[in-house]
């Protein structure tokens, strides 16, 4: 398998998007507060009853393409991966970008604002991969930290991001009012 990794410019946001992100929920983290929350939050992983497909472009009609209009990203950077000519997944990164709450009105802040690997490569080490660049991405910007954010059902994106060595640093529950069921999870990585 010779797949290459190599950085794009924003431009191809509309290309980058047609690599599939919709993942199985197959299990969720419950989010339980320890005493009242005065112990802490702790995550417990339950089986979901009905299996079902996510599809976060497609949930919140967010998709790549709509990022163009909605934001500067002119600080932002693409990481691609390719199997050949053949498009299969990315990072997209998010930097100094006024609007986006999620950057803390930071410098030295990056937010992994997307990553997608087409369902046939993973567990493959790509993302991995894809993962790494996106550090080397946010150090050569003189970013002192990465910030991811999920959700309490992206099982698989909670113990990816946990192998890459981040930390869960928050945990959000009611932050998405159309989802209600789901908690936001924000992970942090100290560059």
């Amino acid at each position: 398998m010779a797949i290459e990794i190599i950085e794009e410019t924003v431009a191809i946001l509309p290309e980058y998007g047609k690599a599939s992100m919709a993942f199985w929920v197959k299990s969720r983290f419950r989010v339980e507060a320890i005493h009242s929350g005065l112990g802490g939050l702790r995550l417990i992983e339950e089986i979901v009853e009905q299996p079902y497909i996510k599809d976060y472009d497609q949930a919140r009609g967010d998709s790549p393409e709509r990022w163009l209009g909605r934001w500067d990203i002119s600080n932002w950077g693409v990481i691609s991966a390719f199997d050949g000519q053949r498009r299969i997944g990315g990072v997209v990164l998010a930097l100094r970008t006024p609007g986006v709450n999620m950057l803390e009105n930071r410098d030295d802040l990056a937010v992994l604002w997307d990553i997608r690997l087409h369902p046939g490569y993973r567990r493959r080490g790509i993302g991995s991969r894809l993962f790494s660049q996106a550090v080397v991405w946010a150090r050569n910007r003189g970013c002192r930290q990465l910030k991811i954010e999920t959700q309490n059902s992206n099982v698989p994106a909670c113990r990816f991001y946990s192998h890459q060595g981040c930390e869960l640093g928050a945990i959000h529950r009611g932050a998405y009012l159309d989802e209600p069921h789901e908690a936001q999870l924000l992970w942090f990585l100290d560059l």
